[in-house]
């Protein structure tokens, strides 16, 4: 698939079918993610994989602030990827001194870039994938037993489409350029 082509047609999928994600297929996508860029080289972006089904449902259930669409989402779905990010690297030196004056931004945005990545590399795969943001980090940290010094950044449910997506309606590019 070509990497414009693929940039252009990538879906949000939400539904899935039932068939099961392995392991195997998640390191090759992890593979490719791997060379997101970051702060400084920093590779602070880590995976956790959710394959259990009962703590996936645990998370789907209790997490969610009471967005039930992404408990349907999650629960639908054959598997969980968390976005994890190692705290206090992006964006800091090795003293532990902020680079920058956007702190823990670069976190988030080197999170943002690994997961993009990482969706681009499950839809080369066949896979299809959504990026969700509404959860309560302190909760997801208990039930999956993310280690400590890493914050979760995005829940990413993935598995094979049961649906395709029609593109959302994009702007312009005059309404998102600005030359000056």
């Amino acid at each position: 698939m070509e990497l414009i082509e693929s940039i252009r047609s990538r879906r949000s999928v939400r539904k899935y079918t039932d068939e099961a994600v392995t392991k195997e297929q998640i390191e090759e996508i992890v593979d490719i993610a791997r060379f997101s860029p970051s702060w400084k080289n920093s590779q602070s972006v880590r995976y956790m994989l959710i394959l259990d089904k009962a703590i996936k449902d645990k998370i789907a259930e209790e997490c969610v602030m009471g967005f039930e669409w992404n408990t349907t989402i999650m629960k639908g779905a054959p598997a969980l990827m968390l976005v994890l990010t190692v705290d206090k690297r992006a964006g800091y030196e090795r003293d532990g001194s902020e680079s920058t004056s956007k702190g823990e931004h670069w976190q988030s945005f080197d999170a943002g870039i690994a997961a993009e990545t990482f969706c681009l590399a499950a839809y080369g795969k066949g896979l299809g994938t959504v990026i969700l943001g509404v959860y309560d980090e302190a909760k997801v940290v208990e039930i999956a037993g993310v280690p400590e010094g890493q914050k979760v950044s995005a829940l990413i449910p993935i598995g094979v489409p049961a649906e395709e997506p029609q593109a959302p309606k994009r702007k312009e590019v005059a309404d998102l350029l600005t030359v000056k």
